[in-house]
């Protein structure tokens, strides 16, 4: 479905979601509601015509463009095999995370060493996975949703728990944009099992913030990791004291 389908195909769905009809555009366009109808069945609205039928819906051409996004099926995760994909090429993963956490293409170009030919092949590659939709001008959709996730203990996450586990704690956590709380104690089932959906709830406020700092230029975002955990587990060194 092209962009003016499903715009058009989202319009109507709003105009009778409000109790509008094609008479109501009509009026709306100082149209014959014959003349209407053909306009959606051509998809020949021009962009002020589109905007006053919005506003009968109470919408803007924004508001339109962000209800006909939702209704598109969005990836909650990918296939094994395709996260292996991903996971064996480190261009396209750093390509991969960077679109997920809303670079553009100019974005990319500027912020990495990648020219411009490697660019279009690894965004193009990430369209055949359905990741993302690449538009005329280069221009990247995001086909993933809100909750979207890599599989667990798949190759994207083992790749990422490696580095951490190198890298990631190779810091004194002193600075003001860094923060580590290690915490022991002694905890029911129960008590676990409340920790870890109050820690998915975090998550989904990490990725709530992500998306609403979406709309700041990027020169005022910056790379952030968070890293969550818990599990009943003791010390490998002190094992050997355990009964």
């Amino acid at each position: 479905m092209s962009q003016i389908d499903l715009l058009l195909t989202t319009l109507k769905r709003e105009l009778k979601a409000h109790g509008k009809t094609y008479a109501d555009v009509a009026m709306t366009l100082e149209l014959s509601e014959a003349s209407v109808k053909r306009l959606f069945a051509e998809g020949n609205f021009t962009l002020q015509r589109l905007e006053k039928v919005c506003l009968l819906v109470d919408m803007n051409l924004s508001d339109l463009s962000l209800a006909a996004a939702r209704q598109q099926p969005q990836l909650n995760q990918l296939q094994r095999q395709q996260e292996e994909e991903i996971a064996a090429d480190l261009v396209l993963l750093l390509v991969t995370v960077s679109v997920i956490n809303g670079f553009s293409f100019a974005d990319l170009l500027e912020h990495y060493t990648i020219d411009e030919h490697t660019l279009i092949r690894k965004l193009a590659h990430l369209d055949r996975l359905k990741l993302i939709e690449l538009l005329p001008g280069n221009r990247i959709r995001l086909k993933v949703s809100a909750n979207f996730g890599w599989i667990a203990d798949g190759p994207i996450q083992r790749f990422f728990q490696e580095k951490v586990a190198q890298d990631f704690f190779q810091s004194r956590f002193d600075r003001p944009s860094e923060k580590l709380i290690v915490l022991n104690g002694l905890l029911s089932d129960g008590g676990n099992i409340e920790l870890q959906r109050r820690m998915q709830q975090l998550a989904e406020e990490f990725n709530a913030t992500m998306h609403r700092d979406a709309e700041l230029p990027m020169a005022k975002r910056h790379g952030n990791t968070m890293v969550i955990a818990i599990r009943q587990w003791h010390y490998s060194l002190f094992r050997r004291f355990s009964r």
